[in-house]
């Protein structure tokens, strides 16, 4: 009976139904602002949008010329600290394998209103202080970083999350090694914003998803959700319960993903989840929704509760 019992409160996060948010359709990160707003990052620009929840058209956008990245930062991860938000790029080379320093990028914004402004600097140097990190020696980084990001044994970074001491843990979509994902905890993310590097890093956390990457992290209540998918286009994509400790293995939760390619997903105030869908890829007519006329862009999320 108790085995059931948890099987059924795994299962219990009831979806609710799906809505569109116009103006960008690659969502790659987002945070709530308030108990009405929240922020998404979008992969292909360098520029943040605050929308108001359940109104399709964005009531904000900030402009990320600080980060001085010439082409897109490709922002993958964000996680709130109290006021602060943290943002992570992929840190990942193009699908040709060739090397984008724009997207070696970490850096914060603090939250003022129903808005977000930069705080600090951004840190370009957290690729090489994952290389040369002696505790991260056995996940061959440097080999990982010298490939494609999508390809077997890349290195693509796309999850982050807070912890409970103002930590962070850095999600990988890609490497897998045997089969099971990557998480590395950041332990000094504020040092990095003030310019007062390295990065230090905790132990490395290997977690079964089933094959599959980190595509989000976020911190619920005591524990985490993970969005996990393919470190390729290809694949399957799943939502699992994981209580933070790495001896403890992640639990699958139950939510019909309807076609969605979830990237990211963060919690309300009031325990609500958002879970956002990267559609550019998705057909709009004849064109891919990243290069279909801006009017015509949007991006889908799902709202449950876990």
């Amino acid at each position: 009976m108790r085995r059931l019992a948890a099987l059924l409160l795994i299962a219990a996060g009831a979806a609710g139904a799906q809505t569109r948010y116009e103006g960008l359709c690659d969502a790659s990160a987002g945070v709530a602002l308030d108990a009405r707003h929240f922020v998404v990052a979008d992969d292909e620009h360098n520029k943040l949008s605050v929308y108001q929840r359940g109104e399709p058209k964005r009531v904000g956008q900030v402009d990320l010329k600080f980060l001085k990245a010439d082409k897109e930062a490709d922002l993958e991860g964000a996680a709130q600290v109290g006021q602060r938000i943290y943002w992570i790029g992929s840190h990942a080379r193009n699908s040709s394998g060739e090397v984008r320093k724009d997207r070696h990028r970490f850096f914060a914004t603090e939250i003022v209103g129903t808005t977000v402004e930069p705080v600090g600097k951004p840190y370009t140097a957290l690729l090489a202080d994952l290389l040369a990190a002696p505790a991260l020696a056995p996940l061959k980084l440097a080999d990982a970083a010298g490939r494609a990001a999508e390809a077997e044994g890349g290195l693509n970074i796309e999850g982050l999350a807070a912890a409970a001491d103002g930590s962070l843990l850095i999600g990988l979509r890609n490497p897998i090694p045997l089969g099971k994902a990557v998480v590395v905890p950041l332990l000094n993310p504020a040092e990095l914003v003030d310019g007062k590097g390295p990065a230090r890093f905790g132990a490395v956390i290997r977690l079964d998803l089933g094959g599959r990457g980190v595509r989000s992290i976020e911190r619920v209540g005591a524990g985490y959700l993970i969005a996990a998918g393919p470190a390729a286009d290809t694949g399957t994509f799943a939502l699992f319960r994981w209580s933070g400790k790495a001896a403890e293995a992640p639990s699958p939760v139950q939510l019909d993903l309807n076609a969605l390619r979830p990237e990211a997903l963060f919690a309300w105030p009031d325990g609500h989840v958002t879970l956002l869908s990267d559609d550019g890829g998705v057909m709009v007519g004849k064109k891919a929704c990243k290069d279909a006329d801006k009017a015509k862009r949007s991006f889908r999320t799902l709202d449950f509760r876990p």
